[in-house]
């Protein structure tokens, strides 16, 4: 095999990417190099393997990347308080530079000169993939064969079976679905119509909450420095940590999102995401931050927030941009250590308890029972400060225009009692 003629392709054993072994051959006549990567799902790793093989890859590689995907990825997000839009922890997303960087090392270490992967024309991946990957290395090639065959996924089945290529999709659950520790996402079918309920059948990390456990369950998450490490009192690694939330909360119906989602394409998508580790650690790490950072620093840190998701959606991981935030971010997280205590209950993570050893809650100034020792009569000069502009500015005004022009619907009508 020469240099020019091996190709590495991003290989998860599902429709897109076995049909991809054969299309490329065909298409290209490139020898294929599969990779398969574990981020976290404890997939059947061998019989991926052995899948690759069969539809004709020359060699099929696997690499368990797991830890160093909570290390470097998951944690970072969550430190960053990353939520695209509010609401999606951005599992497949967060993945994706992760892929990439194995995809380029992969080729370089093979001689190979192109990487490929699964994605559409319409996704986002194919930006997060092809974007990270010129980034890393430039000089590789890039293919993208569900981007130029144009098929329907009916006809990817119809390649599929004249090929004798097998896949997990039927055309009666026709689902797309992606998975890794941090979540899980489903889109197709009866989901691209967004006035159609979810039907159970596309959960499969999460209980209905109607059907959840009639009772409350406590968990307390422990964190240094913005990252968990324990959970009721017990310190746990990063995977096992993840994996035990996943099926506690998941347990109690916690982590369903159901999501039109702005696509970096220009177009809108409906994504229902399953994600029960995620949503109870952020609602924590929010929680703890809230109590061991300013007024000042918490609003800055939205806006950091915000930028932060939009670099991972927007596949900029390897970006300077993204490491300037970074570096504030860690910055940040220096005080949010300590733990939260988290109720589940029929499809909610509620906080219900947080304590830090940097906290910020005083409850000598916050009481208002015997102890207090807030200052009250330090308030009255408080007040004519911070009023002061507002009553200066008043003052003008009203020498100046009539009242309707200065106070035109922001003050109620006279109301005189009955």
């Amino acid at each position: 095999m020469s240099e020019k003629g091996k190709v590495v392709l991003a290989y998860s054993g599902g429709l897109d990417t076995s049909v991809a072994v054969r299309w490329i051959q065909e298409t290209y006549g490139l020898d294929v190099i599969t990779l398969t990567i574990d981020l976290g799902t404890h997939e059947d790793l061998e019989t991926i393997r052995a899948r690759a093989l069969e539809v004709g890859a020359v060699k099929a590689l696997v690499v368990n990347a797991a830890d160093v995907f909570v290390d470097y990825f998951i944690w970072p997000a969550l430190q960053a308080g990353a939520l695209y839009e509010g609401a999606y922890p951005l599992a497949t997303a967060l993945g994706r530079p992760l892929i990439a960087k194995l995809l380029v090392d992969t080729a370089r270490r093979e001689g190979a000169g192109a990487v490929a992967h699964g994605c559409t024309g319409k996704g986002n991946d194919q930006v997060r993939f092809d974007v990270s990957t010129k980034t890393l290395a430039p000089e590789l090639k890039i293919v993208a064969p569900a981007r130029e065959w144009n098929m329907t996924r009916e006809e990817e089945l119809d390649y599929a079976e004249k090929h004798g290529i097998t896949v997990d999709v039927t055309r009666k659950s026709p689902y797309s679905t992606d998975e890794n520790l941090w979540g899980r996402s489903v889109e197709c079918g009866v989901l691209e119509d967004p006035w159609v309920e979810p039907p159970e059948e596309v959960y499969a990390w999460t209980a209905s909450p109607a059907d959840a456990p009639a009772q409350p369950e406590h968990v307390e998450v422990a964190f240094e420095k913005g990252v968990p490490v324990g959970l009721n009192g017990d310190k746990m690694g990063s995977v096992a940590l993840i994996e035990e939330l996943n099926s506690v909360a998941g347990r109690h119906g916690v982590g369903r999102i159901d999501h039109i989602e702005n696509r970096l394409v220009g177009i809108k998508s409906r994504e229902i995401y399953e994600a029960p580790a995620a949503v109870v650690l952020h609602a924590a790490h929010r929680a703890l931050e809230g109590v061991t950072m300013t007024r000042q620093a918490l609003r800055f840190k939205e806006i950091v927030s915000r930028h932060y998701a939009d670099i991972i959606y927007d596949g900029l991981w390897f970006s300077k941009f993204h490491q300037d935030l970074a570096a504030y971010v860690l910055s940040s997280q220096q005080v949010v250590s300590g733990s939260v205590k988290m109720k589940l209950f029929k499809g909610q993570a509620t906080k219900v308890g947080v304590r830090s050893q940097f906290s910020l809650y005083s409850r000598k100034l916050a009481t208002y029972g015997a102890g207090d020792e807030f200052d009250h009569r330090a308030a009255v000069g408080f007040i004519a400060l911070h009023g002061l502009p507002t009553r200066t500015q008043a003052q003008v005004l009203k020498n100046l225009l009539p009242e309707e022009a200065v106070r035109p619907r922001l003050s109620p009508p006279e109301l005189k009692p009955e």
